[in-house]
């Protein structure tokens, strides 16, 4: 197959283009700083990918993006120049949960071999927050067991986990409950990761459209306001 896929939704940005060439896939990829400079630097990386891999947009049999949860700001960017490409170019747009990226790449990394586990996929939210889901991933397929979720650390649930996977152990590590005494796997949604699982999601159906493709967020709420980090800062002295 011949796809693009980025993430924006972290700290960093992560773009991949994989076709194939002489009977053997390749894989063009960039990782780099996010953010603020995730809107300026993604589209420049992509076109310079894209012309590596000698691939016209038309030739795409789907453009894959980091749909969320994560940064507000990274989602709509990831969104924003999905829709755009995916517009001008005619090719189907295929959402991922950046949460089964997470599980992905920490698969590929850590547990190459095993044909069966489980994973609390964990991505740090700010404001004191996770976003959290568990997956199960058996016979080369992920299924996520529940609802996304929004927590404080001491907040998550143990539900007979392989490991957890994520960003936050640096910043929460300490402060997660002593049940949650699993391998602690560091990974982030990556477009490889996206890349790995963009067949199987396809062959399910969840390619769409690209005035269908919408960011995935699971708190309303972007910032603390004034009078909350006030008290904060009170309840700190």
């Amino acid at each position: 197959m011949k796809l693009l896929a980025f993430d924006t939704s972290t700290e960093l940005i992560s773009i991949a283009v994989t076709r194939t060439v002489d009977g053997v896939a390749r894989t063009w990829q960039h990782t780099g700083a996010g953010g603020a400079q995730a809107s300026s630097a993604l589209i420049p990386t992509i076109e310079g990918l894209m012309a590596d891999a000698e691939l016209h947009y038309e030739e795409l049999d789907a453009i894959a993006f980091g749909q969320g949860p994560g940064s507000f700001t990274g989602l709509r960017t990831a969104c924003a120049v999905a829709q755009g490409l995916g517009f001008g170019a005619g090719v189907p747009l295929l959402p991922v949960d950046t949460l089964l990226a997470v599980a992905e790449e920490a698969r590929q990394q850590y547990a190459p071999q095993q044909t069966a586990l489980r994973v609390l996929a964990l991505l740090d939210a700010r404001m004191d927050e996770l976003y959290a889901a568990h997956y199960a991933y058996a016979g080369g397929v992920w299924q996520q067991r529940e609802d996304y979720a929004l927590f404080k650390p001491e907040q998550l649930m143990l539900q007979d986990s392989t490991a957890l996977a994520g960003n936050v152990f640096a910043e929460y590590g300490e402060r997660l409950p002593v049940s949650l005494d699993l391998p602690r796997w560091q990974a982030l949604p990556t477009a490889a990761a996206m890349l790995r699982l963009a067949p199987a999601l396809l062959a399910a159906g969840h390619a769409v459209p690209a005035e269908q493709a919408l960011p995935r967020y699971i708190r309303d709420k972007v910032a603390k306001t004034t009078e909350e980090r006030a008290a904060e800062k009170a309840a700190a002295h």
